[in-house]
């Protein structure tokens, strides 16, 4: 009796002091944060250091003499506020930094913050003793199913530190699967023009499990009548850099492919149909923007694949960051309550660039952009044109052999064609930096067409 009344007590005592704590912290209709509440003043404070519009002040960036948080300017900006611009300038159009999307987030600061405990998640595992978070990978078959871009049922799901990890997860996966038939290394291909990532990381890790051989075509009757030669080609859909929705050029048993998906959005192509591939790779950066986060997943329909890259992770990284997945988990959380939107503003953002692009570049004599075909993006339900992440220029003139150093010359920076296994007349141009960057490519680009001999009057 004794036991029962003590117990009695003991629950009546923690009740009325949770109850007080709830009636404490619950003040004036609103929840009074704690812990959490000079993080979030920081962060606001920080985020409302306006930098004129050309740039942006960080908690963890460029500090002034009171150790206080300053202006980093972009690119043809400088000043303490940014609002200088630097009127001759190089327009940067070479990395892919996805910052167009900076905006979005802006306007949708409340469902996107992120609050983080100095305790949070510090085990190596989570509960159920894997490294990924099964939440977030929830999140992202929602978010596969509602754009319709990819079919992930009965597929399993690899995390990784950006495609980049992912990618060569994958190649060593899928020649550790190829290698029992030989003792010759896998080959690698890609069409050109390709991604230059691939050949830069079969070189630079140089494993005696695969070798870069250059472009898919060259290897076509190869691969078809060597059996003994075990083969993985990448393929990019939408490719870059030219946008163009590739499809694989090898087949047979002795053929493995990786599908980079990573610009298969609806901001940048339609979408004609969900990928169903063996083997897909999607990064956070180019759906919605945080290259810096370093996120990205493969959809792996083999599970003796799925086991080989998860084990790569675990030796080479022990998995991706628990702070990356929360951020993640929060970015596809806001984007699936918000439904389409963040879709319409990108789509809308990159259609608008690559129009403005397209007619600076109709009046030239001198430059061409690649084409691409119109199709049915079931996403949007109408036919309509891709938006391509990347211009894909080529210098017509027989004297442009170099089109990287015609543009360099007109202050403007690209990506030269050689890069990607192509022509030296052809150059990549970034559509998806910030809208300085774009305007400035722009104005360059006009002053350059301009000049021409025999050009239209613009």
């Amino acid at each position: 009796m004794v036991k029962t009344v003590y117990v009695a007590s003991l629950v009546s005592s923690i009740v009325v002091n949770l109850l007080f704590m709830i009636i404490n912290i619950y003040v004036g209709g609103e929840w009074s944060l704690s812990w959490s509440s000079k993080a979030a003043a920081e962060a606001e404070a920080v985020a409302d250091i306006a930098c004129s519009g050309h740039g942006r002040a960080y908690l963890d960036g460029l500090v002034g003499d009171g150790n206080e948080p300053v202006c980093e300017c972009n690119t043809c900006y400088t000043g303490p506020n940014c609002s200088h611009f630097i009127p001759h300038c190089t327009a940067d159009a070479d990395s892919g930094d996805p910052l167009f999307l900076e905006p979005f987030w802006m306007q949708h600061s409340t469902s996107s913050a992120l609050v983080v405990s100095g305790w949070h998640r510090m085990s190596y595992n989570f509960h159920d003793n894997t490294l990924i978070s099964q939440h977030l990978e929830s999140l992202i078959r929602k978010l596969h199913a509602f754009v319709g871009n990819a079919v992930t049922q009965d597929r399993y799901i690899v995390f990784g530190a950006g495609s980049t990890q992912v990618l060569s997860a994958a190649a060593y996966a899928l020649s550790l699967a190829n290698s029992s038939s030989s003792h010759s290394p896998t080959r690698v291909v890609a069409s050109v023009p390709y991604y230059a990532l691939y050949k830069q990381q079969v070189e630079y890790f140089n494993s005696e499990k695969f070798k870069y051989e250059g472009d898919a075509h060259t290897w076509r009757n190869r691969s078809e009548s060597d059996a003994s030669t075990n083969v993985i080609e990448f393929v990019t859909s939408p490719n870059n850099p030219d946008g163009l929705l590739n499809k694989a050029v090898l087949h047979g048993p002795n053929v493995k492919t990786i599908y980079d998906r990573a610009y298969y959005w609806p901001h940048f192509t339609p979408i004609p149909a969900p990928a169903d591939e063996d083997l897909m790779v999607f990064t956070l950066s180019k759906l919605t923007g945080h290259a810096g986060s370093r996120f990205g997943w493969a959809v792996v329909k083999d599970e003796t694949v799925f086991n080989k890259m998860v084990l790569h992770m675990q030796v080479n990284s022990i998995g991706v960051s628990k702070d990356t997945q929360l951020r993640a988990f929060k970015l596809l959380k806001a984007i699936l309550e918000e439904g389409a939107q963040i879709f319409d503003f990108a789509y809308q953002t990159m259609k608008s660039r690559w129009e403005r692009l397209a007619t600076t570049l109709s009046f030239s004599n001198r430059f061409s952009l690649q084409k691409i075909i119109p199709q049915y993006c079931f996403f949007y339900n109408k036919v309509r044109e891709s938006s391509p992440a990347y211009a894909w220029v080529k210098c017509e003139k027989e004297e442009d052999k170099d089109c990287y150093t015609v543009l360099k010359a007109a202050n403007i920076i690209g990506r030269k064609g050689n890069v990607f296994g192509s022509e030296d007349n052809y150059v990549r141009l970034s559509l998806v930096r910030s809208q300085d960057d774009f305007d400035i490519l722009i104005q360059r680009l006009q002053k350059l067409v301009s000049e021409e001999d025999g050009a239209i009057s613009m």
